[in-house]
């Protein structure tokens, strides 16, 4: 199949051909035609497997068959709701290269910036806005912003939006916008908050999942590390520079990890930068771009700050800290081995991050191999601690350890077996991040 049996328009895959695309992905083959009928959509698929010109290119098409008026202000025909200011970014960007030969204007809003640009743009007036929840607010206080004739709404990588407690602003959005409107919901995964939030907004909408939930790319080489936590550091600067490793991508699981790796890497004579919440938008953007060229060869990250990172043929993937919720695992190496590309996905597992390492392996339904680095063996004697786990506590929950019971864990590291599956994890959610999107 073509994008051209797709129905899409000449202009619109002229512009595809020309980003190197010579036939749809799965999601896109199966969403671009329900899009074009109007319908409502829940799309699911595993990260980087094209969601984003899912909808996209079929907005563009819906759009451009409207002419937009000739004089007065351009009504906010289409809102793309994301929630990061990277993740924002990207979208804009994919609508940007695939609109470039329709006469549709576009622009992006999210915090870290100032918002008067930002404002003048709006004011002249725009076909599409892609925003993050809480600049779009910010922009619907200062009256910048209609979205009244809104007749497209995108929620993008909405399991994120509730992770991060937005589902207060995702209301007041949904309360600015017509309630008769064409609603795309993606996501990576579909929780059961998920679906409850759209069975609230959505009308019979289409289901499309290209692969079941929480599944990770096959083209993908997992591969857990065991070793002890005071080593991670001197081990991932081996990896680096016995496997040659030209451009990684680190997770670490606080802002000030990132910052300290970071340092640590730069002391060790590898070219690293940190990229979280605390960073400016200035700041992120060039840690990114400099990654991207080669000019930095790690790259640290939190959670926030990597949604949304879209890097060509990224080779490495490392979990220096095994995220507290099992689904960022599959985002965190998803970032890798897109496009039906081969990656590597490395974790360094310390004992204390036992229970974490069976919840991942729980949710993906795979054990993932263990292999130990001759001269980092573990020391089989260190007893497991609590972990700090780096987010806010839940709005409604109350905050629980790692282990999910209150109580100090004890397993020893065996890379074989590990624990016994024990009660599972509190599944803590980062409820205080606007300020971060």
């Amino acid at each position: 199949m073509s994008f051209n049996d797709l129905g899409l328009k000449a202009e619109l895959v002229r512009a595809v051909s020309e980003k190197g695309y010579d036939s749809p992905t799965p999601i896109q083959a199966q969403a671009i035609p329900l899009v074009l009928e109007g319908r409502d959509l829940m799309g699911s698929a595993q990260t980087g497997t094209g969601k984003t010109a899912g909808f996209t290119l079929p907005l563009l098409q819906r759009l451009a068959a409207t002419p937009p008026p000739q004089q007065g202000r351009r009504p906010i025909r289409a809102l793309v709701v994301t929630p990061t200011r990277e993740l924002a970014a990207q979208v804009h960007d994919s609508i940007v290269n695939y609109g470039r030969y329709l006469s549709l204007k576009s622009t992006v809003v999210f915090g870290g910036v100032s918002i008067n640009p930002q404002k003048q743009k709006l004011i002249r007036g725009v076909d599409i806005l892609v925003a993050t929840p809480g600049r779009l607010l910010d922009h619907v206080g200062q009256r910048s912003v209609d979205l009244s004739r809104v007749e497209l709404l995108v929620l993008d990588e909405a399991d994120r939006m509730l992770d991060m407690g937005f589902i207060h602003d995702i209301r007041k959005v949904l309360a600015l916008v017509p309630k008769q409107k064409q609603t795309l919901l993606f996501s990576a995964t579909f929780s059961d908050d998920i679906k409850k939030l759209a069975n609230g907004l959505m009308k019979s909408p289409a289901l499309i999942e290209v692969a079941r939930r929480n599944t990770t790319v096959e083209a993908i080489e997992q591969t857990v590390h065991p070793v002890d936590k005071s080593r991670k550091r001197e081990l991932l600067s081996f990896l680096i520079g016995s496997e040659r490793w030209q451009q990684v991508l680190v997770f670490s699981r606080t802002k000030h990890g990132a910052n300290r790796l970071a340092g640590q890497l730069v002391a060790d004579g590898i070219n690293a930068a940190a990229i979280h919440g605390n960073k400016s938008q200035g700041a992120r953007t060039r840690a990114l771009a400099e990654f991207k060229s080669g000019k930095v060869q790690v790259l640290v990250a939190t959670d926030i700050a990597a949604r949304g990172l879209d890097i060509d043929q990224l080779p490495h993937v490392v979990n220096f800290d095994l995220p507290n919720v099992p689904e960022d695992y599959v985002h965190r190496i998803g970032r890798t081995g897109r496009a039906g590309r081969e990656g590597e996905a490395v974790s360094l597992v310390c004992v204390d991050e036992l229970k974490l390492l069976k919840d991942i392996e729980r949710l993906i339904k795979r054990e993932i191999p263990k292999r130990i680095i001759e001269g980092y063996e573990p020391d089989a004697s260190i007893k497991a601690e609590p972990i700090e786990n780096g987010r806010t506590q839940n709005r409604n929950k109350p905050r629980r350890n790692s282990s999910g019971n209150g109580k100090r864990p004890s397993a020893k590291f065996n890379p074989k077996s590990g624990p016994k599956p024990g009660q599972k994890s509190g599944n803590q959610r980062n409820q205080g991040r606007r300020a971060a999107a």
